[in-house]
């Protein structure tokens, strides 16, 4: 690849956004087929010690790229995507490819089909490298698994690029790929876009469809769960949702998806709710004043910026009810004895024990009823939120409450934060990621700097329900205040 070529160094060229990526290849300045052979290389470089890209398809990625080439050379356009190579989290069907999940005894399931978001990708254009790593059944803010070991931050190996989409992130991060395309159900997108400083949007549930994303043997769509792109900017975030979105096959005979358009264009007049904390959970004085800090300029960019609005929810209630849905959903094919001991370890909490970790873990049990109970809860709070977003087109808070921490691979139960002078459990991190996901709404994780001591710091745009075009694009504006992805050092050359 000639550097002349494209008007950049090698190095510069790694970190561009798929937007740009697709504009040099429409404009022939480079080829898919050296794009994609660019990239194989900075994985095999780089990669040794990431161990992000788990699970490796170059041979027909670059026989895709060539496809790519070919018939761009016939004035054909593929869509947006054209010629882009990408890799996407392991637990998204690839026709040929591993499906595991993490789980060992998946080790030798292939995938016969593309999940539906790979057939949209790849419809518009793009092809896959590989796919990327992510905890045992996608049960944590850490990325490791027996199958494929542990995944590193590329800002600093020795702590965890998050979870549950901690590959995608990370390999984003160190420009190993030109697009990531996520799952999120308890801030597995928005997590490691935080952690990574990487965009990241978890869109509002139901618009784009989970079919070939679930666990081996199960067909049905679990409850909060959704997918969504991962990126190195708010552009591309757009540019992939535009993609992939629409109904599932079950609604696709009656059903069109219209999201709305942007409730602006232009931070003069946006009207801003700021969240930078909330009592009764941990979070880091830093991540609080970046909040408070990214509020301040929107306020001087001419948005009318509160720190008081908040939608008439109880937060400790919200946070409890979407623990209580979190912990039920996903239990589908599980052994009976998973079910068993689920039950033995229910009945052995203290009636009175309200903690997270008792909250989940007697959600893994709860009857139907209990279940309705927590169902009403929910619609509840999403009318609040809905009355809520009458008044305000966004709000802004954490992701997590600290960046990213050293590696703890130690039972979940048993893992103590420390959030400033404050220690949590690994289950109270989940409150900043439920309030969204509770209620079905669109985030988008942007990065907005580094903390003193050089880790990325990502906060949350929350909106309406189908609000998703109003949260990229406010984080699209942002960018132009803060400035948007960064490359991290170890990687940049």
């Amino acid at each position: 690849m000639s550097s002349a070529q494209t008007g950049l160094a090698s190095g510069e060229l790694a970190f561009l956004s798929a937007t740009d990526l697709a504009q040099l290849i429409q404009k022939k300045q480079i080829s898919s087929f050296e794009l994609t052979r660019y990239y194989i290389g900075r994985i095999e470089q780089f990669d040794r010690t990431l161990n992000a890209v788990v699970v490796r398809d170059f041979d027909r990625a670059l026989q895709a790229a060539k496809l790519s080439d070919a018939s761009l050379a016939r004035g054909q356009r593929l869509g947006p995507l054209h010629g882009i190579p990408m890799t996407i989290k392991e637990t998204f069907d690839v026709s040929g490819l591993p499906t595991t999940w993490g789980v060992p005894e998946q080790r030798d399931n292939l995938a016969p089909n593309d999940a539906t978001a790979v057939e949209h990708l790849k419809a518009a254009g793009a092809h896959l490298m590989g796919k990327t790593n992510v905890p045992l059944r996608l049960g944590d803010w850490q990325s490791y698994n027996d199958i494929y070991g542990t995944t590193n931050n590329p800002w600093n190996t020795e702590r965890t690029p998050g979870g549950s989409s901690g590959g995608s992130a990370a390999a984003l991060a160190a420009g190993l790929t030109g697009l990531e395309f996520g799952s999120d159900i308890g801030g597995s997108i928005r997590n490691p876009s935080h952690f990574c400083g990487v965009y990241g949007h978890k869109p509002t549930y139901g618009i784009v469809p989970t079919l070939g994303h679930n666990p081996p043997g199960v067909v049905s769509a679990p409850d909060l769960n959704v997918v969504g792109p991962l990126a190195r900017s708010a552009e591309d975030l757009e540019l992939a949702l535009d993609v992939v979105a629409g109904p599932d096959r079950f609604r696709s005979p009656g059903w069109k998806l219209e999201l709305p358009p942007p409730r602006t264009r232009t931070l003069r007049g946006l009207r801003v709710a700021i969240w930078p904390m909330e009592d009764f959970v941990p979070t880091s004085v830093e991540i609080s004043d970046r909040v408070q800090e990214t509020g301040e300029v929107l306020a001087r960019a001419g948005a009318i910026v509160s720190d008081l609005a908040r939608p008439e929810i109880s937060p400790g209630e919200s946070h409890n009810t979407y623990l209580s849905l979190l912990g039920s959903t996903g239990l589908v094919n599980l052994p009976d004895e998973y079910y068993s001991l689920g039950r033995q370890a229910a009945a052995a909490l203290d009636a009175n024990d309200e903690s997270a970790f008792a909250v989940l873990t007697r959600a893994r049990v709860l009857d139907h009823r209990s279940w309705s109970d927590h169902d009403e809860a929910r619609t509840r709070v999403r009318l609040r939120w809905r009355a809520f977003f009458n008044n305000w087109d966004v709000l802004i808070c954490p992701i997590s409450a600290t960046t990213a921490y050293e590696h703890d691979h130690r039972p979940k139960a048993e893992r103590v934060l420390t959030v400033d002078t404050s220690l949590a459990s690994h289950y109270e991190h989940y409150f900043w990621v439920g309030l969204a996901t509770v209620a079905y709404l669109p985030s988008t994780a942007f990065p907005c700097g580094l903390s003193r001591d050089g880790l990325p710091i990502g906060l949350q745009i929350i909106g309406p329900e189908y609000g998703d075009r109003t949260t990229i694009e406010v984080a699209r504006l942002i960018a132009r205040e803060l400035g948007g992805f960064k490359a991290p050092p170890r990687v940049g050359a």
